[in-house]
């Protein structure tokens, strides 16, 4: 089933999805427009003296320790080591920063827009943020990013870095364009990522999708706060951007070390390789109705969507097709994905003990229909609804 922005069901699903993550933004925002308003209330002695040291320092600690922590325990984990790595590439950059300023005396080479290096500084930011996309790279497209296609991605911000030193003409706008293009692709990915593992699971608790999105959230807001300092120079901009980028690290350092990795919980003959991720629309639309009758059949008799751990290449058990095959099938046949299929299915369970034992308790009523907690439960049947189970159960007919 296609998205479409301006379906009311789309907007409905889109905001059930991911309504935290708008909230969390939100607020995140909000933090950041009052953070420009105190860090002119500091004085520029103690900023200098007191307040930049200390996010200096914090950050400091955040990305060493974080980093010992990962490497400690990452147990042969792709997507924590690669954390460990930015946490240790950002701490080594912020210690020789904090040298600079407190050692040498050297504040910030290219830090006004009147100093000669400002485009040059503004391109070395835009590299070293190269950094932040590494992890959900890792995350959409597993095994996709190696040394040589990120020497790929860097190397027209390198050459419009020279271009610009060297040629007399001003491509700070252009400069600045080019981590707006690899965000929007990671954005595009990350749809592509959703319906890959809503075509392919019938939770998504696991693969945490709404986490991604969280982090991309903050990089577009750091990213659109970055904007505001370099068009419209802002000197109390280190304040903010310091404590930001400490928020970043450690929020994110937290969710990768104790979150469980979502790929260790999936068996490995569905895995998907980047060439499948990048694939587009099914090529048939044709629906075999012999194949749709045996698992409706299946469906009704053995009820495996009751469990929680259900997933297409389960179906395999009465029809010994393809994972391309399967999810064609289910699309096209229910027209919707695997998961909201199996969601569906589960929703008219939990209706219809709803209704025939109302002494049931939702978190029991979750345990039986498949649903790994009772908010589980309620996200889905909101969408599938449109009202909370409470609802449901106030209305006449189900009293």
């Amino acid at each position: 089933m296609k998205f479409n922005l301006f379906n009311t069901r789309s907007i409905r699903e889109l905001w059930y999805d991911y309504r935290s993550e708008f909230v969390f933004g939100a607020v995140l925002l909000l933090m950041m427009v009052v953070s420009f308003f105190v860090g002119t209330l500091f004085s520029e002695q103690l900023m200098d003296a007191i307040i930049i040291p200390l996010e200096y320092i914090g950050t400091l600690a955040v990305c060493f320790f974080g980093a010992f922590l990962l490497f400690r325990h990452q147990e042969d984990n792709t997507i924590r080591r690669s954390w460990a790595i930015v946490l240790l590439v950002w701490g080594c950059i912020q210690l020789v920063l904090l040298c600079l300023r407190y050692i040498l005396g050297i504040k910030a080479v290219g830090g006004t827009p009147d100093d000669p290096f400002f485009n040059a500084s503004v391109t070395v930011g835009n590299i070293l943020a190269f950094l932040l996309y590494i992890y959900p790279t890792q995350v959409l497209r597993p095994g996709w990013l190696n040394w040589w296609r990120s020497v790929l991605l860097l190397l027209p911000m390198i050459v419009l870095g020279v271009v610009d030193y060297f040629v007399e003409a001003d491509l700070l706008k252009l400069i600045m364009i080019y981590p707006a293009v690899i965000f929007l692709l990671l954005c595009r990915h990350v749809r592509k990522y959703r319906q890959w593992c809503e075509d392919n699971f019938s939770t998504m608790d696991d693969i945490d999708v709404q986490w991604i999105v969280r982090y991309l959230t903050m990089l577009f807001i750091v990213g659109a706060s970055f904007y505001f300092i370099v068009f419209c120079f802002v000197p109390n901009r280190i304040f903010t951007q310091q404590w930001i980028l400490l928020f970043i690290l450690s929020y994110t350092t937290e969710r990768v070390l104790f979150r469980p990795d979502p790929w260790s919980k999936i068996r490995q003959d569905v895995l998907p390789d980047a060439k499948e991720l990048d694939d587009g629309e099914p090529e048939s639309t044709e629906v075999d109705q012999a194949h749709v009758e045996v698992i409706d059949k299946w469906i009704k008799r053995k009820k495996p969507f009751l469990h929680p751990e259900f997933q297409l290449m389960d179906l395999r058990q009465v029809l010994p097709m393809n994972r391309t095959y399967l999810s064609q099938l289910i699309n096209n046949a229910y027209g919707c994905s695997f998961y909201q299929w199996v969601n569906t299915l589960r929703v008219e369970e939990a209706k219809r003990l709803m209704t025939t034992k109302p002494d049931l308790k939702m978190q029991d009523i979750a345990n039986k229909c498949g649903f790994s907690s009772r908010q589980a439960l309620h996200r889905a049947f909101l969408r599938e609804t449109g009202i909370t189970p409470r609802d449901f159960l106030a209305q006449p007919n189900n009293q």
